[in-house]
């Protein structure tokens, strides 16, 4: 544990949380092969757990997470004060969700990650973080 605190320290460290292993092992090879440090949860309660919230540069979420939603876990970063940029990853986001990320200013990136729009989200959000809107 301590060795990651360093990291956290070192670099802006990237959250992955998804409930899935197989693509939690894909995002976090693809974002480190990017040159982004990362770390994963599988579950929201785990990362809440996590001491250092307020350390990390972003989260990846899944929105689909066993015992809360992706939008949920974000509500619960941000009743924490955790203000880093958060960007939300599901299958066919339904528009009721849509307009509660966006009302929440969480970008939606839709399953299947195709092409580069997680990266740059990703990138965009270590390199010019702003606030969550209110």
């Amino acid at each position: 544990m301590k060795q990651s605190r360093n990291i956290c320290a070192a670099a802006p460290v990237v959250i992955v949380i998804d409930d899935d292993a197989a693509v939690r092992g894909s995002l976090k090879f693809a974002l480190e092969t990017e040159g982004i440090a990362v770390r994963t949860y599988s579950t929201g309660a785990e990362l809440l757990d996590e001491p250092d919230l307020a350390t990390f540069a972003c989260f990846v979420v899944d929105h689909k997470l066993p015992g809360m939603t992706g939008l949920d876990l974000v509500a619960a970063l941000r009743k924490r004060q955790i203000t880093a940029p958060a960007i939300l990853i599901t299958s066919h986001p339904t528009i009721l969700l849509q307009e509660r990320a966006a009302r929440a200013g969480i970008p939606i990136i839709e399953k299947p990650l195709l092409g580069n729009a997680l990266f740059e989200r990703v990138r965009d959000a270590i390199a010019n973080p702003r606030p969550p809107v209110p």
